[in-house]
């Protein structure tokens, strides 16, 4: 438990351990804050959830905040993905809230898990732009010392080198679309336009909203 009384859980992502926050206790539907490049769960209910009716859990994604940190990097917007399919497999059903990178993995496992995922809310934060629509070039391993801390230094520089192809987003929009069983299973907050979230703001069942409005949209389905 933190000084400020959040219950911390330890869950396992393939060969790691994450930690999953519960900032507030409740019944019903899960809220679960997904948190941007470099960052960490924060400390305590944001003030931009405590208008939500059930519990509020936070995920410290691999390499960050409390969470494992891997051996020699290795890092994707994909396995951030398996570490949200962790966190769903624990929770059961939730609608999630991503900052930055933790956005774009919202909208991958919006697509990867339909029927658990009741509605992603893209925020901006670091890491939303990712590398680009291409691979980029690569960086030699050994300038990198890790040391085992988080933010792992491998994750900062190949998460933001990190590929984001606009047709592969879409892909993921029309499964929640087709899956999910919402007519509105994505909704965008954010003012930065990378090219794959313009390409995800043109697809059937994506709404922009400020997040309150996303919140309250969510919380009453």
């Amino acid at each position: 438990m933190s000084e400020a009384g959040v219950v911390t859980r330890r869950i396992r992502a393939g060969k790691l351990e994450l930690a999953l926050h519960t900032l507030r206790e409740g019944s019903g539907r899960a809220l679960l804050w997904l948190h941007g490049l470099g960052e960490r769960s924060p400390d305590a209910l944001p003030e931009l959830a405590s208008g939500w009716p059930g519990p509020v859990y936070a995920l410290d994604f691999t390499g960050h905040g409390d969470s494992e940190v891997p051996a020699g990097g290795g890092y994707s917007a994909e396995l951030l993905m398996g570490d949200v399919d962790a966190a769903l497999h624990t929770l059961g059903e939730a609608t999630l809230l991503g900052r930055g990178l933790g956005a774009y993995a919202a909208l991958l496992i919006a697509g990867g898990r339909p029927t658990r995922v009741r509605g992603a809310i893209l925020c901006d934060g670091h890491g939303i732009t990712g590398g680009g629509p291409e691979p980029g070039g690569s960086m030699p391993i050994g300038l990198l010392s890790g040391e085992g801390t988080a933010p792992d230094p491998f994750a900062l520089v190949e998460l933001s080198r990190d590929p984001r192809p606009p047709d592969y987003a879409t892909t993921f929009v029309r499964q929640a679309n087709e899956l999910s069983g919402l007519s509105r299973p994505i909704t965008v907050c954010c003012r930065e336009r990378p090219e794959w979230l313009r390409a995800v703001e043109g697809e059937p069942g994506v709404e922009r909203a400020e997040p309150e409005e996303a919140l309250a949209y969510y919380a009453g389905l």
